[in-house]
């Protein structure tokens, strides 16, 4: 193995999604934006659709194929960009629903494609997309008369359940909506785990599904293993890596592998991360660079062929803590480099 391998277990992911469907009473979709999250929209959205998924979501309409392509005919695909300028029927040939976000995109819809099914986004307090409260009443009856296919709505602050903005929001969703016909959502991984509450008439979670907090009971859906290159002593006193910020304090075996910053493993992440050869940890040392990160084997009976820095033991969590950012990030930015393979 001389590059570094991405493997996906698309049964954890399967589980991941059972658990989460089997905590409200109402249908679970699945989002399956950006890639799925960097594992692969086509092999993910296939999964999902055995496990029964009919509510697939994509950030816009030229991800939507490969799910399309996975899933066949029948489950619904929505795109939360809505129908944006210069889109057209053949960016929706698939049968993409686009999620209204303004009467901008209501307007050109309308002129574009009067009978294509659509969906409406609204904005219940985050200011990042759907229909002010405003717009919203000035065309609800318009909009209801041509039978939207869902009405929508995401909450700001679903990582903190005490939050008092998802009450706020809530209340705000329920006065602009109590009454419709359409289908309503209001929760992804977060609201999902609120509660009841927060269910309406379905659900649609994203990073919960891929192993990733707030959905702690979560299996690991992808691990990490890198290929070393190279192992050296390293004699009491000596540096390693850029900076020359980590000294050795005895006789050192030092590990140098394949993979880097360039494939989303933070620069920041730095100290407090171990690799893995089965359940024996190994620290990474020194200041992650560009393709190598080094890590210290000293503790290992022999030298390893290659170590394992997502598992069980640490998830993309965990990395997220150490560089000061969150899950979402490391798990998009696994890059291009990694071999990918598949557990089905």
């Amino acid at each position: 193995m001389s590059t570094a391998r991405l493997t996906i277990n698309l049964h954890a992911l399967a589980s991941n999604w059972r658990a989460l469907d089997a905590k409200s009473n109402v249908e679970t979709g699945a989002v399956v934006k950006a890639d799925a999250y960097g594992l692969g929209a086509g092999p993910v959205s296939a999964a999902l659709a055995e496990e029964g998924v009919r509510k697939f979501f994509v950030a816009a309409a030229e991800e939507g194929l490969a799910v399309r392509q996975a899933v066949g005919p029948e489950p619904q695909i929505f795109v939360f960009s809505g129908f944006m300028d210069g889109d057209n029927g053949l960016h929706f040939a698939d049968n993409l629903i686009p999620m209204i976000n303004s009467p901008e995109q209501f307007k050109r819809l309308q002129q574009a494609m009067p009978d294509h099914p659509f969906g409406v986004q609204l904005d219940s307090g985050m200011n990042r997309l759907g229909l002010e409260p405003a717009d919203w009443a000035s065309l609800r009856s318009e909009i209801e008369s041509l039978n939207p296919k869902a009405i929508i709505s995401h909450l700001a602050c679903s990582d903190e359940p005490d939050h008092p903005m998802n009450r706020r929001q809530l209340k705000t969703f329920r006065d602009m909506t109590d009454g419709v016909a359409a289908p309503r959502s209001l929760a992804a991984t977060g609201g999902l785990l609120m509660g009841p509450e927060f269910h309406f008439d379905f659900c649609r979670p994203g990073v919960g599904l891929y192993g990733g907090m707030p959905f702690a009971d979560a299996k690991p859906v992808v691990s990490v293993d890198l290929p070393v290159i190279q192992v050296r002593s390293v004699s009491v006193g000596e540096t390693v890596g850029y900076g020359g910020y980590w000294v050795a304090r005895r006789p050192s075996r030092i590990a140098t592998v394949a993979a880097g910053y360039a494939d989303g493993l933070h620069r920041a992440i730095g100290g407090g991360i171990d690799t893995f050869v089965g359940d024996q940890p190994c620290p990474v040392v020194g200041r992650i660079s560009m393709d190598l990160i080094t890590v210290d084997v000293t503790d290992l009976p022999e030298d390893p062929e290659r170590l394992r820095i997502l598992n069980g033991h640490q998830t993309v969590d965990d990395l997220a803590e150490a560089a000061g950012t969150i899950g979402y990030e490391i798990l998009t930015s696994l890059g291009a480099r990694y071999s990918r393979g598949y557990v089905e």
